[in-house]
């Protein structure tokens, strides 16, 4: 065999061990398992270089003029859903920073305190938040992008002309037919293509993905727990699939990872493959349970979605007030 022959049999093989394998497979022994294994897919999917070497916007560069005014198009009926959960302001168990205000001024104004990276308030994920390798987004390294003044790049600021697209809620516990799924439940790429079936949905470029988990309706069955560590949510083995059907953003009711990761040595493989990998802004948090009952009253899971996020220079994030237009 001739070393060209050689090197793409190799390259072939690599690539193989990190694609979804079909569903026939076992499901806990689908790549990634490991850190090796992560590391090839992480080298597969990354779109490093993709829009420049000096962008800022990673996958928010598939939002386009023609894809906001398709999304605006969906806003038929007028029907407005927030998907930001009200601020949490007791401490739990999937709440170790509460949220703060503290009235001013004889209590005609007010100061507010909150630490919202985490697993209890609704906010967006700037491309600076998460590392691999001492790398974020883009290649660019550590120690030019987070100082302690912020971050140099891709800080949240980047997103201050507010996102504009179509949502598109996947609701699991609703093509099961439960209330919530039990934490630890990993979601694959083939729950996501029955989905589509279900929905008569297809998910494309510049579209930004809501995965429903029943997250919050079993909070409040059963009582906060630590999200952080037992927590529904995508299996790594899904980040060919958004990156080949050019998903824009991806949210969920928690932190879109399924906990544990299920990749020994990895400990948020889904948040580092579309965050820093992709360069995808993601959702945490999101109360989908209203969302989840509108769009089942209107027999649509698709919307107009919209963000605007603080303008925080060098932010690594912001709490948001998301909304679903019908």
């Amino acid at each position: 065999m001739s070393r060209i022959a050689f090197a793409a049999f190799s390259l072939t093989l690599a690539l193989s061990q990190v694609l979804p394998p079909s569903s026939a497979q076992a499901p806990d022994s689908r790549a990634p398992r490991n850190a090796d294994e992560f590391d090839l897919m992480f080298q597969q999917v990354k779109n490093w270089g993709r829009w420049g070497a000096d962008d800022q916007l990673g996958a928010a560069n598939l939002l386009t003029d023609a894809t906001r005014r398709q999304a605006i198009a969906l806003a038929k009926t007028g029907t407005t859903v927030s998907l930001s959960h009200n601020l949490l302001t007791d401490k739990a168990d999937d709440n170790t920073s509460p949220f703060e205000r503290t009235m001013l001024g004889a209590n005609t104004m007010d100061n507010y305190r909150v630490s919202y990276h985490g697993y209890a308030h609704s906010h967006v994920d700037a491309l600076c938040h998460i590392l691999y390798k001492g790398q974020t987004y883009n290649g660019y390294p550590t120690a030019e992008v987070n100082t302690p003044a912020g971050c140099v790049k891709l800080g949240i600021e980047n997103l201050k002309q507010g996102v504009i697209t179509r949502g598109i809620l996947i609701d699991i516990p609703l093509l099961r037919g439960v209330a919530y799924l039990e934490p630890g439940t990993p979601i694959y790429v083939e729950d996501i293509e029955a989905w589509e079936r279900r929905a008569g949905i297809t998910i494309g470029p510049g579209d930004a993905i809501l995965l429903r988990t029943g997250r919050w309706a079993r909070r409040d069955q059963v009582g906060p727990w630590a999200v952080g560590r037992n927590a529904a949510g995508f299996h790594a083995s899904i980040a060919p699939w958004i990156k080949a059907r050019g998903v824009a953003l991806v949210g969920s009711d928690a932190a879109q990872d399924v906990v544990p990761s299920m990749v020994e040595g990895i400990g948020l493989p889904v948040h580092t493959l579309l965050l820093t990998g992709m360069g995808i802004n993601l959702l945490d948090n999101q109360d989908l349970e209203a969302l989840s009952a509108t769009a089942a009253r209107l027999k649509r899971w698709s919307f107009m979605l919209t963000i605007a996020p603080l303008a925080v220079a060098g932010g690594t994030g912001s709490p948001a007030n998301i909304i679903a237009t019908f």
